[in-house]
């Protein structure tokens, strides 16, 4: 069953999925558009259309969205940080009308799948380490309960060891709660092996789609995206965003 439709890419309900891209891509932007935060002055859409669950949401705002359903944790954490962790984490069921006892629980929660943040709980956030604060915003998101969660570049600026420990909580989320993901990323390798589904996105198209486990054999995405050649070496991410991709792609 689809969650989530955007035009040609499509989300079924209960996966991991993956938009892959360099910068520039479109694939923030396409985030964006699905959450409702493209404003008039940046652009809006004028082609295509964003259903979800069945409804259409294409230039809808980012409240309605959220309420629906969807919610995006973005790129910069972007938490509140003279708030604690759990003031911050308490924010994110603002929008909720569940419940005291349910909302509780959810909160609880957040500390059994990022027990890291129970040690801070009652820190300021702004103190915390970037690997902490992309735990405190994905816990805030959550707290909202959505049916689609959507993170942009969450390994963004985190050392390897935090990174792992992002992504092993991104595979739990989904395990545990049953919640849709979908995750741009720029780090190819760590997205393709959480997910179940990738898209690769240049220049605002997806030229590139399958199972996770066949693009991470296909010598393209390799090349181009893991810096890896076909004879096995590595390549420095300059060099491989110099290379000119092959005419199929375009």
């Amino acid at each position: 069953m689809s969650l989530l439709t955007v035009s040609n890419v499509t989300l079924p309900e209960g996966k991991i999925i993956a938009l892959l891209g360099t910068n520039g891509a479109g694939k923030t932007t396409t985030l964006r558009a699905i959450s409702g935060l493209l404003r008039p002055e940046n652009g809006f859409i004028k082609d295509g259309f964003i259903k979800f669950r069945d409804q259409d949401i294409t230039n809808r705002l980012g409240t309605y969205v959220v309420t629906k359903g969807a919610v995006m944790v973005p790129e910069g954490r972007r938490i509140f940080k003279h708030l604690t962790v759990d003031e911050n984490i308490r924010v994110g069921s603002i929008t909720r009308k569940d419940g005291t006892q349910k909302i509780k629980a959810d909160h609880d929660r957040m500390y059994d799948l990022f027990p890291r943040l129970l040690k801070v709980k009652t820190r300021v956030a702004g103190y915390c380490s970037g690997g902490e604060q992309q735990m405190i915003a994905i816990a805030r998101a959550l707290m909202a309960s959505p049916k689609m969660l959507m993170l942009d570049e969450p390994s963004l600026g985190l050392a390897p060891l935090l990174v792992k420990e992002i992504f092993f909580n991104i595979e739990q989320i989904n395990i545990d709660l049953g919640t849709t993901i979908l995750v741009v990323e720029q780090n190819a390798k760590v997205a393709l092996a959480i997910s179940n589904y990738a898209y690769i996105m240049e220049t605002g198209k997806i030229v590139l789609e399958g199972p996770s486990r066949e693009l991470q054999e296909n010598p393209d995405v390799k090349e181009f995206y893991m810096g890896i050649t076909q004879g096995g070496g590595r390549k420095s991410f300059k060099d491989v965003k110099s290379y000119k991709r092959r005419k199929r792609w375009m």
